[in-house]
């Protein structure tokens, strides 16, 4: 079966940086477009990274933006999180997505259970 699993998560101060790696068993995840999406319990899910497999398009949200920097080698996923704010703390997932352009990414299929990320001093 299929399983997406996101790890470097952890606690960091304001303005530090974090990186989160994401790889998958039963995926091949170089195969398909692939974004993060961070979510609080029992709130909804906001994408913030997206990138396009069929044409390398990108997507970052308006809060991450000039921030965050999604990238893949082979078949893992990372989101590179700089200058990190209080605002950023969330479980981030990464997921298989849909189209993606400069102004729009839906999630797809598969998504992990997330990585903690704690922004706090």
């Amino acid at each position: 079966q299929v399983q997406v699993v996101e790890s470097g998560g952890g606690l960091v101060q304001p303005g530090g940086s974090l990186k989160l790696s994401c790889s998958a068993s039963g995926l091949t995840l170089d195969d398909h477009s692939v974004g993060w999406f961070r979510q609080a319990p029992g709130k909804g899910r906001e994408v913030v990274a997206c990138e396009s497999k069929n044409d390398g398009s990108l997507y970052y949200s308006r809060s991450v933006k000039g921030r965050f920097t999604i990238s893949r080698d082979k078949n893992t996923v990372y989101l590179q999180m700089n200058n990190l704010k209080p605002e950023d703390t969330f479980v981030y997932h990464c997921a298989t997505v849909g189209l993606v352009s400069e102004g729009s990414c839906l999630l797809k299929d598969y998504w992990g259970q997330g990585t903690q990320v704690t922004v706090s001093s």
